[in-house]
C-alpha cells in the first residue's frame, strides 16, 4: 500500500515501489511520476515502447434500452454513429457550455456504453449523469471493478500481439475488442494519450500484475520501459491532447478549447449544446493556440502571456518538447490572436520572454 494512507493507490503501487519509480500525489492517488527518468521514458514511448499504470482513470458503464438515449443528452459527439467495438473522444457539458469532463465512449452493444474518465472526476461525472437519467438505462460507478495499464509505441502492436490469440492488428484506432490477454479477460482498446500507436488494456484489479510483469517480459526485446506520469504529459503535450484542469475546465468551452470536432450540434439535444449555439452566433472571445518559445525559458502552466507589453492570457500547459527539442506550450489568446504567427511574451519570474504562436499539434506520428 502507499506510504501515505491518505492517498488511492492502484494494485500497481507495491510494483512501482519495488521498481524505485518516484511516488506522487496525483488528484489524490499516488502514483509514479517517473522511473529511470522523464526523457528516456518519453523516448521509449516515440521509438520504441513504454508501459503505463492509468488504473487511476474511471470507468462508467451505462446499460438498458435507454443507454444511448442518456449517453447522448449528457456528451456532446454523437454515440448514435457508432459501431460495436467503436471508440470515441466526448465531453461532458455543464449547460453554460464549461467541461464537466473529457472522456471516451465505447460502444459495448447496442444497449451498453463504457466510458473512461479522469480519475478526479469520476464520482462527479458519476452524479452528474445520474441526475440527467430519466430513460430506460441504469448507470454504474463502475472504477473499483478495472485496473487500466496503457502500452504505447511503435512496437506496442508487436507486445501486445504475443500476449493474446485475438488478432490485433485489424483492430482500428479507437476500435476495441473483449478478449483474453496474458492468460485474464481483457478489453483491449487501440486508444492512447501519447500520440503513438498503443492499447489501454482493462482488466480485473486482481489481475494487474500478472498482466504488467507479462508485458514487460513480452516488451524486454524491444527495450520496453515502465513509464511515469511525467513521460505521460509530454507526449501528450506534443501531441497537443487536452488535460483536464488546463485546457479544459467548468469556466472553458469546447468551441474554446479548439475541440469543436468532438461536438456534434446537428444531432438532439444535448446539456450545453444551446450554450454552444450562442457562442458559436455571438462569435469566440478566446481561444487555444500552441506556441514555441524563442526566448531562453519555459512557459509553464499559469503563467501570463503578454502581446505587445499588455496582458493577453495563460498558458495551460507548457514545457520542453524532448522530440523536438524545443519548449512549447498551449495557451488562451483572444480570438484574433490565436492563429500561428502572433509574436506573443510569457512572462517568467516577472519578466516577458519571445515565444510565437505555431500550428499544432506539435508531433505527429508517422503512419
Amino acid at each position: 500500500m502507499s506510504e501515505n494512507q491518505s492517498l488511492k493507490a492502484t494494485p500497481l503501487n507495491a510494483v512501482h515501489r519495488q521498481l524505485g519509480a518516484r511516488m506522487v500525489d496525483f488528484g489524490g492517488w499516488d502514483m509514479p511520476v517517473q522511473y529511470r527518468g522523464i526523457l528516456e521514458e518519453h523516448k521509449a514511448v516515440r521509438t520504441a515502447v513504454g508501459v503505463f499504470d492509468v488504473s487511476h482513470m474511471g470507468e462508467i458503464v451505462v446499460r438498458g434500452p435507454g443507454a444511448l438515449d442518456l449517453v447522448n443528452l449528457v456528451a456532446t459527439n454523437d454515440a448514435a454513429r457508432l459501431k460495436a467495438g467503436q471508440v470515441h473522444y466526448s465531453g461532458l457539458l455543464y449547460e453554460h457550455g464549461g467541461f464537466v469532463d473529457d472522456i471516451l465512449v465505447h460502444k459495448v452493444a447496442d444497449d451498453e456504453y463504457f466510458l473512461c474518465v479522469n480519475a478526479s472526476n469520476q464520482d462527479k461525472d458519476y452524479e452528474h449523469i445520474v441526475a440527467h437519467n430519466r430513460f430506460a438505462a441504469t448507470v454504474e460507478n463502475a472504477g473499483a471493478r478495472y485496473a487500466q495499464i496503457a502500452v504505447q509505441g511503435p512496437m506496442a502492436l508487436a507486445v501486445c500481439q504475443k500476449l493474446t490469440r485475438s488478432e490485433l492488428s485489424p483492430i482500428r484506432y479507437y476500435w476495441f475488442e473483449d478478449g483474453v490477454f496474458a492468460g485474464v479477460e481483457a478489453r483491449m482498446a487501440r486508444t492512447g494519450y501519447t500520440g503513438e500507436d498503443g492499447f489501454e488494456l482493462y482488466v480485473k484489479p486482481s489481475e494487474a500484475v500478472t498482466v504488467w510483469e507479462a508485458v514487460l517480459e513480452a516488451g524486454a526485446e524491444f527495450g520496453i520501459l515502465p513509464c511515469g506520469l511525467g513521460a505521460r504529459n509530454t507526449l501528450r503535450l506534443e501531441a497537443k491532447m487536452a488535460l483536464y484542469g488546463h485546457e479544459i475546465d467548468a469556466t472553458i468551452s469546447p468551441l474554446e478549447a479548439d475541440l469543436a470536432w468532438m461536438v456534434k450540434l446537428d444531432k438532439g439535444d444535448f446539456i450545453g449544446k444551446e450554450a454552444l449555439l450562442k457562442q458559436r452566433a455571438e462569435g469566440l472571445k478566446r481561444k487555444l493556440v500552441g506556441f514555441e518559445m524563442r526566448g531562453r525559458g519555459i512557459g509553464r502552466d499559469g503563467y501570463e502571456v503578454n502581446v505587445n507589453g499588455q496582458p493577453a492570457g495563460w498558458v495551460t500547459s507548457g514545457g520542453p518538447a524532448p522530440t523536438l527539442g524545443k519548449n512549447i506550450g498551449l495557451c488562451y489568446l483572444p480570438v484574433d490572436l490565436a492563429v500561428p504567427g502572433t509574436r506573443i511574451e510569457v512572462v517568467i519570474r516577472g519578466v516577458g520572454v519571445e515565444a510565437e504562436t505555431v500550428t499544432t499539434p506539435f508531433y505527429k506520428r508517422a503512419k
